[in-house]
């Protein structure tokens, strides 16, 4: 029966005879929509509302008609043109379904041609992704409404295997857009660790388009469309849709957690396992379902190896500073370059503080106290505070550097450049814990001021070795205080002076203090030092001792000291000096 171009629902009995009506132009709307005419129209593409409805309640009115007259022995004619038209609706609506699952109001699920596609990988970031709207409303309620009616005819299992097949090939289209490289675990391995930085780099937003955006609105779509109508296997073709992403997602993420645990790739694991870390709980809910549990195990038992690789990486690196065996000084008792390294090290650490932090404060954490080697001092672990074990980890970490650095000081023959040695490397640590707030905060005041003190000490012993002797010479201890005595003692003690002074000018040129402000109060504080005593001196020598044996002023030797540190031949610049005397 139809009012107000509606049809109503007719109770399930035997049809009177005048309502066959209904029924045949139910019939002739299917009919229309396969005619010649309208064969490569879609209905639903841009189509009126009233002619998507009128279809849709046509297909609804040739089903409930057929159920009725399943259970009349007449209308044999009827359920002949019925059947004919059902079929003929199934293939429009799953033709309109498809087309509909494949043009939704976002181009970068499309693989229709247009001006945003395009096979290179460069062209799709994560943002692109991130800003993803899904199907409009309008949109999933048409391929409900399609789905309920193939439903009623019994074609829903052949519509859901449509709705994977259209899908899966849209995710796995959008997945090789995005331009990761299937690698195997001998691939992976023979990367260069740049190389693989930058293969990890795209890994990471990959992995996140792919577990925050792709595959649950692809969930979230599926469950729009099938909810509710009994599919005990809805679960099932989800994990067929995504599947082949996102295992081979994980197998790049297996051939890390598996190949060798080299210290260079440290910060790859970390970078690796926090990314992890982040997706697990999203990994959880996408794949809970029993179908899907092999993806949900891997990615747990892959988060666990990267846990374990970082921690055994962790233990070479302390090893590798405590087993380092150059034994060549470096020129001018400058920065070693172990002590460059294990900072660089350290501070890169301190970006993963929080993943470390869990990671070390498990179970299987390591002891921190090496009982057969004795060389290295014990650390009073009770005196640095409550520590985490990854403070007292790099502080141990400290502690092996600071006992190489000693042991290499030794290395100098000259006293006054070991001390440099120390003094340059020690405020280098110093320095570059105090400019990582996070470090500093890890490390704890208590051992930076042990720092600070082994520091300080080696500036003062340094300027002990490099001044002692020269400022020996206008010291007026052991002078005999007669006129003749007088004179000649200070003729050799300013011949001494000149003497000493010369090579101490040469050396400290030749030798380096990297950090600027280091150098200039190092600069200064030898000036008061050697300038004070030397006016001193000066002071109490006769105008004739003056006029003879005197080769610098006090302004000679404070611009003399300006070429310390500064790692240069001293006969470059004392060619270009004409202020210095000549003997």
């Amino acid at each position: 029966m139809e009012t107000d171009g509606t049809v109503e629902a007719l109770p399930i009995k035997e049809p009177p005879e005048n309502d066959s009506v209904t029924f045949e132009s139910a019939v002739k709307i299917i009919l229309q929509w396969d005619s010649t005419a309208v064969r490569g129209v879609m209905l639903f593409d841009d189509g009126d509302g009233n002619e998507i409805d009128q279809y849709l309640e046509a297909v609804d009115e040739i089903q409930r008609s057929m159920e009725l007259m399943a259970i009349s022995e007449s209308h044999d004619d009827d359920r002949r043109k019925g059947k004919g038209a059902i079929q003929i609706a199934m293939a429009r609506l799953e033709a309109e379904f498809v087309n509909i699952l494949t043009c939704p109001t976002n181009p970068i699920y499309s693989t229709s041609s247009s001006s945003s596609f395009t096979d290179s990988p460069n062209s799709y970031y994560e943002e692109d992704y991130l800003d993803y709207n899904p199907p409009s409303e309008e949109a999933i309620n048409h391929l409900r409404s399609i789905v309920e009616r193939m439903d009623s005819v019994g074609h829903l299992r052949n519509c859901v295997q449509v709705y994977r097949n259209v899908r899966k090939a849209l995710i796995n289209v959008r997945f090789r857009c995005l331009g990761i490289e299937e690698l195997s675990t001998d691939n992976v391995r023979k990367l260069e660790t740049e190389a693989l930085e930058a293969k990890l780099k795209r890994w990471i937003r990959v992995a996140k388009v792919c577990a925050q955006v792709l595959f649950p609105n692809e969930k979230q779509l599926y469950a729009q469309i099938f909810h509710g109508l009994g599919i005990a296997i809805e679960d099932v073709y989800f994990m067929e849709t995504v599947k082949d992403p996102a295992i081979q997602l994980l197998n790049f993420a297996e051939a890390m957690s598996t190949c060798r645990r080299s210290i260079e790739r440290m910060f790859i694991i970390l970078k690796l396992h926090q990314t992890l870390s982040d997706l697990l709980p999203d990994l959880e809910v996408l794949f809970q379902s029993k179908s899907s549990e092999a993806i949900r195990i891997q990615a747990a038992e892959i988060f666990l190896r990267l846990s374990a690789a970082a921690k055994e990486i962790l233990w070479k690196f302390e090893n590798a500073v405590l087993g380092e065996l150059s034994t060549i000084p470096v020129p001018g008792g400058t920065i070693h370059s172990l002590t460059a390294y294990v900072m660089k090290y350290i501070i890169r650490i301190s970006v993963y503080k929080q993943t470390l932090v869990e990671l070390l404060e498990s179970k299987t954490s390591m002891d921190f106290r090496y009982s057969d080697d004795l060389k290295i001092p014990d650390m009073k672990f009770m005196e640095l505070g409550e520590q985490t074990r990854l403070a007292l980890h790099l502080i141990r970490i400290l502690v092996t550097l600071q006992f190489k650095l000693e042991e290499k000081s030794k290395q100098y023959e000259d006293t006054a450049l070991s001390h440099l040695f120390m003094m340059n490397n020690v405020h280098y640590i110093v320095q570059k814990i105090e400019g990582c707030p996070e470090l500093k905060k890890m490390i704890g005041g208590d051992y930076l001021k042990q720092l600070t003190g082994i520091f300080r000490q080696a500036a003062i012993s340094y300027q002990r070795s490099t001044l002692a002797s020269v400022l020996n010479c206008l010291r007026d201890e052991g002078m005999s205080y007669t006129t003749t005595s007088w004179s000649s003692a200070e003729r050799e003690r300013l011949k001494s002076f000149n003497a000493l002074f010369k090579k101490v000018h040469e050396t400290q040129a030749a030798w380096s203090v990297p950090d600027l402000q280091l150098r200039e109060e190092l600069r200064i504080s030898i000036s008061l030092k050697l300038i004070l005593g030397y006016r001193t001196f000066l002071g109490r020598c006769s105008d004739a001792i003056l006029n003879r044996y005197v080769k610098y002023t006090a302004d000679d030797l404070e611009t003399a000291v300006l070429d310390f540190f500064e790692r240069n031949p001293i006969s470059q610049h004392s060619r270009n000096r004409s202020d210095f005397r000549t003997d």
